[in-house]
């Protein structure tokens, strides 16, 4: 390790700013690289940041594109400042350390393990396959908004769920029309809703784990929003790192497109929680 890198230096942006930099990028024009250990990423992370501790960053930054701006983070900020400079020693372009770290994030943050819903996606898929997948999630959150909806007695409540209902029903539309574009011999909406069976939600998890995750009030709509969110963020950063997990371009794009949509809906669900604030 040569002792220059540690005098590099890099740019430095709090969380905020981090937030700021990053929206108007899509997610496959930059790197996020989170340095802490695999216990503290299972417990909570930035969707789609790539666990590298910062031990095996010198041995893995080649796992990285160097040409990317690449935000780095850890729990305060100490071990990210040491990572950043050890990647712009390295020759990467653009190294960005967020200061204060995750502590400082007051967005939402995925949970689990860096092959947490993975199994749905073996990287092997064409991009039909991956479609399929995706209608799936879309359908069981849109299922389980359903029928959450059906014990709920408020009216406000009730048309919260109505509103989340037609966003994942949208997203349904808006998958099958890609499939039907790139589809050699595209099975009709029936054929193909019948092939998209799984027992999760978006994010890989299934009801019961993500009323572990988020126990929810159902009364209250801050919290019914809030638990939406939690699943979008979920869903985000499982289309992130099925998307960085897949050698095949054309399907890899398609699961970025679908996390750019996560990323949508997740700014209108804090717009509508901003409502009822």
């Amino acid at each position: 390790m040569r002792w220059k890198q540690f005098l590099t230096p890099v740019q430095s942006l709090n969380a905020p700013e981090s937030k700021k930099y990053l929206k108007d990028l899509s997610p496959d024009q930059y790197n996020i690289v989170d340095v802490r250990q695999p216990g503290e990423y299972n417990n909570g992370h930035i969707p789609g940041a790539k666990l590298i501790p910062v031990a095996e960053l010198a041995e893995r930054s080649q796992e990285l594109d160097p040409e990317k701006p690449t935000l780095v983070y850890c729990a305060i900020g100490g071990r990210s400042r040491v990572a950043a400079q050890m990647l712009a020693g390295k020759g990467f372009t653009e190294v960005i350390n967020m200061t204060g770290g995750i502590k400082a994030w007051d967005s939402n943050t995925a949970v689990g393990t860096a092959e947490t819903g993975l199994y749905l996606f073996s990287g092997k898929e064409k991009t039909e396959d991956v479609l399929l997948v995706a209608y799936a999630l879309e359908a069981g959150l849109q299922d389980f908004y359903t029928s959450v909806q059906e014990r709920i007695s408020q009216e406000e409540v009730q048309a919260l769920f109505n509103k989340l209902s037609a966003i994942e029903k949208k997203h349904q539309d808006q998958i099958y029309s890609e499939y039907e574009k790139i589809a050699a011999s595209p099975l009709n909406r029936d054929a193909f809703e019948r092939r998209t069976e799984t027992q999760a939600m978006e994010g890989g998890l299934t009801t019961e784990e993500y009323l572990t995750l988020y126990p929810t009030n159902f009364s209250v709509a801050a919290e019914v929003i809030s638990l939406a969110m939690g699943i979008e963020a979920q869903a985000l950063d499982l289309y992130l790192r099925a998307a960085d997990n897949c050698p095949w371009k054309e399907a890899s794009q398609a699961l970025l497109r679908i996390a750019e949509e996560e990323r949508t809906h997740l700014k209108l669900l804090g717009d509508l929680l901003d409502e009822t604030a």
